[in-house]
């Protein structure tokens, strides 16, 4: 049995789905199991409330457990937060002792102790020594920026890049950095276990290339058609860099200064135990990990690139939530309703061609006409049957990707728009009814794509509010269906 804790977090959250497909049995641990609903492989695992903080409810998560995956931090500009990560791991290392665990792995932050580490980086690595005190056996993957859609520091160049034509850069970017893919993570955290050479080990992770942040930024740039100028100058400090951050993406000033600081250090490889241990892992080169992490969004994998990220449970959420995620502007709007999901999905599934789309239809007839001479298709290209659709079916101007039966409906608009847009609608049963959610994904490009999203945002706010509403009321005003297999 493996343990997993972080399974909320960006690696542990795709780290489960990968020990299941290895065979292992799974189970993990959240301080709220409700975050965890809607997870493709929730209902595949053991799922265990509990909290690192609180040493009372380690014991049974641990019990019968090999492997425990330690994939928690904390993040922050003051002491508090490197106090409280060593006093959880030391906690965690003695349960683990307890219960007889035979392995942790854990996932910590490159970088030379000996060079002056940040705080941030230095509570990392002392984490590590923390899990190493109660004698357990400790696998400690250290790695730089991990390179794939969703990382927090893949996300701040992303933001950065996207949205800001001519940069203002601090001396950081000039720091030598040995990026690693989110794939090639995964595959040494699946392996460790497998690796007996590698327990009591620290394995310095990294990709194929040795790169500076400015690098970063610019191949990020060429890789999406975007020109881009950076300005370096001597005077921004830490402080002032963060709150730059703060304002030019979604990281907050809290997160993004402790980053920012570790940005000072050089984090390269400086050893080659990761080749030794594991031969037959070959690192991707940053172009390959951009490549990787664009795959999803050029095929349209809305589902399970995004939605996934965001944890979402039927009560106690907002019923709109705006969030950024993966570099996705995501706006969910959810409505608990006393509908079962049937008469949801043959609501939404109705929507378009002679039916029109239920709320301020004469705001989509506009846009249809202003997407015609934009020369994209228009609205009214209708759609093939009035209440059924298939993928690849033509929806005024959307193209029908994805169909599940009484579940889901994802469509990829064909509009003329600066970046990529989904529209999806899913019906989930919960407390004897349904919860529908109506889920707007836009990938925008460069800064026109931002300015397109927020300008129109009030509008597209009115719309959205609108049409997931009818489209409950459209599910209560249906004929009911018979039973499957009753007589007609």
């Amino acid at each position: 049995m493996d343990l997993v804790t972080g399974a909320t977090g960006y690696v542990g959250g795709r780290l489960v789905p990968r020990l299941l497909e290895a065979g292992r049995s799974v189970r993990v641990l959240a301080r709220d199991p409700a975050r965890l609903v809607g997870r493709a492989w929730a209902g595949d695992v053991e799922i265990v409330r509990g909290d690192v903080l609180d040493p009372a409810t380690l014991p049974p998560a641990l019990s019968g457990v090999e492997v425990a995956y330690y994939l928690v931090h904390s993040m922050g500009v003051h002491g508090a937060f490197a106090d409280r990560d060593r006093d959880a791991a030391r906690a965690f290392a003695a349960a683990a002792r307890d219960a007889g665990v035979k392995r942790i792995v854990y996932l910590g932050g490159l970088g030379d102790s000996a060079s002056g580490l940040s705080d941030h980086l230095r509570s990392r690595q002392e984490t590590g020594d923390a899990l190493r005190s109660a004698g357990v056996p400790v696998t400690e993957f250290r790695a730089a920026v991990i390179v794939g859609s969703g990382s927090i520091s893949f996300e701040m160049i992303r933001w950065l890049v996207e949205r800001l034509p001519v940069m203002i850069c601090p001396r950081w970017v000039y720091q030598r950095i040995q990026p690693v893919a989110v794939g090639d993570v995964l595959s040494y955290l699946v392996a460790a276990p497998t690796v007996p050479e590698s327990a009591g080990k620290v394995v310095e992770i990294g990709g194929a290339d040795v790169l500076t942040y400015r690098d970063m930024m610019l191949r990020y740039a060429e890789r999406r058609g975007l020109r881009r100028h950076l300005v370096p100058v001597p005077f921004l400090t830490p402080r002032l860099s963060s709150h730059w951050v703060r304002w030019m993406t979604p990281v907050p000033a809290s997160i993004a200064r402790p980053l920012v600081e570790g940005l000072r250090n050089e984090v390269v490889v400086r050893d080659d135990s990761a080749r030794r241990l594991f031969p037959d892992i070959h690192p991707l080169s940053y172009a390959q990990a951009l490549d990787r992490a664009f795959e999803r969004l050029e095929r349209g994998d809305v589902e399970t690139a995004w939605s996934d990220a965001l944890a979402s449970s039927p009560r106690g959420v907002p019923a709109v939530q705006l969030s950024t995620v993966e570099g996705m502007i995501i706006e969910r709007r959810s409505l608990q309703v006393d509908l079962p999901p049937e008469a949801l999905f043959r609501s939404f599934t109705g929507l378009g061609g002679q039916r029109g789309w239920l709320a301020m239809d004469w705001a989509w007839e506009i846009r249809g006409v202003l997407d015609q001479l934009a020369g994209g298709p228009g609205f009214r290209r209708g759609r093939r049957d009035p209440d059924h659709l298939r993928p690849g079916d033509a929806l005024d101007f959307w193209r029908v990707e994805a169909v599940e039966p009484g579940r889901l409906l994802r469509l990829r608009a064909e509009m003329k728009v600066p970046g990529r847009a989904w529209l999806q609608f899913e019906a989930e049963p919960a407390d004897g009814g349904s919860v529908l959610r109506q889920t707007a994904f836009f990938a925008p490009h460069g800064l026109a794509g931002h300015l397109y999203w927020y300008l129109l945002y009030p509008v597209h706010a009115l719309i959205f509010s609108g049409l997931v509403r009818r489209v409950a009321e459209r599910g209560a005003s249906l004929p009911t269906l018979p039973p499957v297999g009753s007589a007609p």
